[in-house]
């Protein structure tokens, strides 16, 4: 086996995006709880709309395996939404 599906066989980062799980965060505009699973890129407040956005895919952002690992789409759309967000929060600065 190569050693690329060894090291991601172990990869801690990746099990939460490949095994999803189901998180609660808290709306920081009016506090409603938010359900986002870990492999979520990005969920919307009910009580408010406020879009807020997964941070669990930090290896993502740096591992050179992550499309291997959790797939290109993924990374495609936590790379999308990462932009996204940083967009907004240029525009709210501006």
């Amino acid at each position: 086996m190569p050693e690329t599906f060894r090291l991601i066989d172990r990869c801690p980062g990746s099990a939460s995006i490949r095994t999803p799980t189901l998180q609660m965060k808290k709306c920081p505009r009016c506090g409603e709880e938010i359900e986002i699973f870990s492999n979520e890129v990005s969920a919307a407040c009910g009580r408010c709309g406020l879009i807020i956005y997964n941070d669990q895919a930090s290896c993502i952002r740096w591992c050179r395996y992550a499309e291997e690992c959790v797939g290109p789409e993924i990374v495609r759309k936590f790379r999308e939404a990462e932009k996204k967000e940083g967009d907004e929060i240029s525009e709210r600065r501006s």
